[in-house]
Order: structure tokens, then C-alpha cells, then sequence
């Protein structure tokens, strides 16, 4: 009897687990992508509820959860949302203190976090490639930057294809060219970091070339602008692009990964690669750096004002307390959040902050010093006032950064059926009857620019050619979410 008893609360336990299983969707929240405690343990995924009712606001290490037996790789610094997967890029494929071997790419269902795809290799050949970066090109091709230039990802068979033209590091070979599973031959000269879409390009922030500008049709670097035109020797640091499709560049002192800066940054128009150096006000500071062990760098923009966030600092390493607003259309640079003045020694854990793409509310990971597992993430609005910490379980988290795969329902976001807007889409067209002029951004779910349109006053019809999903279209202030 007692035998049977057991069998039968293993056996609802087990049930009990896999409707669980069935259940978890998590596009509803906010997933942070951790580095996670290097030399111990591999990269982990924690998800955030923030407005859970019941206040169970975390669940931790989301990857092994839904995926026994399998982890991320090592230093997993970057994840991007794209068609319903989510890309994550880890510099190596294990910790030196993991027991599991995970991957530089891991592709992942965005809904159920169950891994689809998994590789150790970056360069087909088996050289040294650490991961960096991921973007969607199209529905069917993804870029990934690497240490070793921008490889070609098909996203259909999940298989490398190549890499761009033009986008190697120049330093590779010889003693540098170290065999894949050496943990000691990262290339820290020369790697190829953040990469945005724009104007049917694609631009790549290259440690020793500047930006690469690549076109994505034919797989190739066919411009490259220089950080010569800020000051000579001067190296990129990252690159977002604004609201309003503009290209912001930070700029680092040298090409050394020394994390040195210039109190500059670069406003690039995508379309006719025009630019314009900004000055950085006196006692303010630029963005801050990373190439020396690379991150996406603390350098976002918002998708509701035309307003760029960064870190920035006088010791360009560590600062964490400093957190600046920029306005695109005023050049104006104000301190919108400063750590040290609201005390409890919280800092910005390195590239740890993302603007949400709905509600504009700004989300960090804080901690106090590298050798403490104390974290919380903090929640604030648009003004730069605090609205909550979510408290976390005690471990080396070292957050790298957070996306946004959902929206939730009281975010304002609805379907536009007021008496001056009426917006429908239906059979790949979108119907938009609207007062006035305006613009149109679509964005993914995630919060990736997918097209930018102008409506004319009155009746708009527009062939939009959108792969099943759902999507966010912004139209001035107004927004709404369909499904397709």
C-alpha cells in the first residue's frame, strides 16, 4: 500500500510537472541573459514577472528548467529575439568549472525557452571564434559577430554559411590563431561587436576598422567609416540607432581595448553615411567602453522618445553609479540617474539596462562589488523615478542584459478603434485611417525595428510583408498590437 502511494504522488508529481511545462510561456515578462559565474558554472537565463499579482516575481535558470541536461556555454553576453526564436551568443562553448558542454549559439523557442539548436562552433573550420552579437537580417539569415569578424547564420537549416567579406580580424593567424577549445586564445584585438539594421544596411562596430558598413545582400563590406574623423587612432566603442533611424556611435580613445574614451560621440545619418562629431559636456561623461573583455555596452536607445541611455564615468573600467539621458533632437545631456546620490552603494553591473519598447520604463541589474552575489533588478519610469527592486536569490549572476519578448495588457498597448483612428490589418495590407499625417514604426514583438512607413491623411493602404507573429506598430503616440 505504502509502495503504491509513492508510485502514485511520483506519478502526479510527474503530471503535475509537465503540465507546468505545457503552461510556461515566456513572452509575458522580461528575460535577463547572465554571464553567470565564470571559472564555476556556465551562463543562465532568469525570468522576470515584474507586475506578478502574487508577487512571485523571479524564476531562475529558465534554460535548465525547461531543458534538463542542458546549459548555455561560457559568458553568454548576448540574446536577441528574432521570428519567434531567441539567439544566444556565449564566447565559449563551456566554463572551465562546468560539467556540461553547452554552445557559442543556442537557439531557443522564445515561448517555451526549449532548446531547438545547439553548436560549440562558430567557424566551421575550428579555429578560435568566440561569440559576440546576434542580429536578424531576414526571416531566413542572421549575422553573428564574432572575434573573428561577422559570420552568415541560415536560419532555416541553423547552419554557418560563411562569413562577411571584409569583416575578419586583421590579427588572426599565426600564434594568434589558436585551436577552438583553448580558453586562453580569445582575440581581444580587432573583434567585431554591436551590429544594427538601417536603411537596408547593416553597420558593425569593428575594434580596429571603426564601423563596418555591410550589405546584406551580397554578404560584404562595401564601406567602412573610420573613428579617424573624431580624432587620429581613436576605435568605435558600440552603435544604437534612435527613434528616429539615426546611427549613434560611442568612441573609444584607441584600438587597445584599454576601455579608455573620448568625450565624444558620432551622429551617423545611415542612408547617406553622413555624420556629425557631438561634444560631451564638461563635467559629464561619454559612454563607457568594453572591448577589453567585450559586453553590448551601457549604451541603449529608447523606442518611445527619440532619446538615447548610457553609463558613463571617470574610471572607465568600474563606474557604475552614473547614468545618463541624451535627447537626439536637442543634443542635450542631462544625469538622469545617479546611484551614489540614492545611497545602499548599488552600481550598474556592466552593460545590465533596457529601455522597455512599450512603456518606456527603464530596467537595470545592481549590485555592489564583484566579490558579493547581492543583486537586485531596479524598475524605473520614463522620468527617471523610481518605481521598485525585485529582490534576488543569492549567486554570481553578473547580468549581461535584459529583452523584452511581451508587453504587458495595461502597457497602453490595444487595437486602434477611436473615432479619429481606425486601424485594421488583414490579407499582408494595412488599412489606416487617420486625421492627420504620421509615421509609422513596426516593431517585433521584442522590440526589433521590422518597417518604418509615412501614412498620408485619411485612407492608407500598405502591402506589409510580415511573417506570422505578433507585432507592435506605433503611429505618433498611439499604439497597438495585432496578431498576423
Amino acid at each position: 500500500m505504502k509502495q503504491t502511494l509513492i508510485a502514485s504522488l511520483a506519478f502526479l508529481s510527474a503530471m503535475a510537472s509537465a503540465i507546468a511545462a505545457q503552461e510556461a510561456d515566456y513572452t509575458q515578462g522580461i528575460i535577463w541573459v547572465n554571464e553567470d559565474w565564470y571559472g564555476h558554472q556556465n551562463s543562465t537565463v532568469n525570468y522576470l514577472l515584474p507586475d506578478d499579482p502574487d508577487g512571485n516575481f523571479w524564476r531562475y535558470r529558465i534554460i535548465q528548467a525547461e531543458n534538463p541536461g542542458k546549459e548555455l556555454g561560457c559568458t553568454n553576453q548576448y540574446g536577441a529575439i528574432w521570428h519567434d526564436r531567441i539567439y544566444m551568443i556565449a564566447k565559449q562553448d563551456k566554463d572551465p568549472g562546468a560539467t556540461i558542454t553547452g554552445g557559442r549559439i543556442t537557439v531557443c523557442d522564445a515561448k517555451t525557452m526549449k532548446i531547438v539548436h545547439q553548436q560549440s562552433l562558430i567557424d566551421p573550420s575550428g579555429a578560435q571564434c568566440d561569440g559576440r552579437g546576434f542580429l536578424g537580417v531576414d526571416e531566413h539569415k542572421g549575422y553573428v559577430s564574432t572575434s573573428n569578424g561577422v559570420w552568415i547564420f541560415d536560419l532555416d537549416t541553423y547552419t554557418v554559411t560563411g562569413q562577411v567579406e571584409g569583416s575578419a580580424n586583421p590579427n588572426t593567424g599565426g600564434d594568434n590563431d589558436r585551436p577552438n577549445n583553448d580558453p586562453t586564445g580569445s582575440l581581444y584585438h580587432g573583434q567585431s561587436g554591436m551590429m544594427v539594421s538601417a536603411a537596408g544596411k547593416v553597420f558593425v562596430a569593428h575594434q580596429q576598422y571603426g564601423l563596418l558598413v555591410v550589405d546584406p545582400t551580397e554578404d560584404k563590406v562595401v564601406d567602412v567609416i573610420s573613428m579617424d574623423i573624431v580624432e587620429e587612432g581613436a576605435g568605435i566603442g558600440s552603435v544604437v540607432k534612435s527613434r528616429d533611424g539615426f546611427l549613434w556611435l560611442s568612441v573609444a580613445k584607441n584600438l587597445q581595448g584599454t576601455g579608455a574614451f573620448l568625450n565624444h560621440i558620432v551622429r551617423l545619418d545611415p542612408a547617406a553615411l553622413t555624420y556629425e562629431v557631438i561634444d560631451i559636456p564638461e563635467g559629464m561623461y561619454p559612454p563607457s567602453n568594453s572591448w577589453y573583455a567585450w559586453t553590448p555596452d551601457a549604451f541603449v536607445a529608447s523606442t518611445v522618445q527619440n532619446c538615447l541611455y548610457w553609463k558613463g564615468g571617470s574610471n572607465r573600467w568600474f563606474t557604475g553609479t552614473k547614468i545618463y539621458k541624451f535627447d537626439c533632437d536637442t543634443r542635450e545631456q542631462s544625469l538622469f540617474i545617479d546611484l551614489e546620490e540614492e545611497g545602499a552603494n548599488w552600481k550598474l553591473y556592466g552593460c545590465a539596462i533596457g529601455v522597455h519598447p512599450v512603456t518606456d520604463e527603464i530596467y537595470m541589474a545592481l549590485y555592489h562589488d564583484f566579490g558579493t552575489p547581492t543583486y537586485i533588478t531596479r524598475r524605473y519610469s520614463s522620468q527617471g523615478e523610481k518605481i521598485r527592486d525585485y529582490e534576488m536569490i543569492m549567486n554570481y549572476w553578473f547580468p549581461s542584459l535584459p529583452l523584452f519578448p511581451q508587453v504587458q495588457e495595461d502597457s497602453g498597448i490595444r487595437n486602434i478603434k477611436e473615432c479619429d483612428y481606425k486601424v485594421c490589418f488583414e490579407n499582408g495590407i494595412l488599412h489606416a485611417d487617420i486625421p492627420m499625417p504620421a509615421d509609422v514604426h513596426v516593431y517585433s514583438i521584442s522590440g526589433q525595428p521590422v518597417a518604418e512607413l509615412s501614412l498620408t491623411q485619411g485612407h492608407n493602404s500598405i502591402g506589409l510583408n510580415l511573417s506570422q507573429g505578433i507585432y507592435i506598430i506605433r503611429i505618433g503616440s498611439r499604439v497597438l498590437k495585432i496578431s498576423v
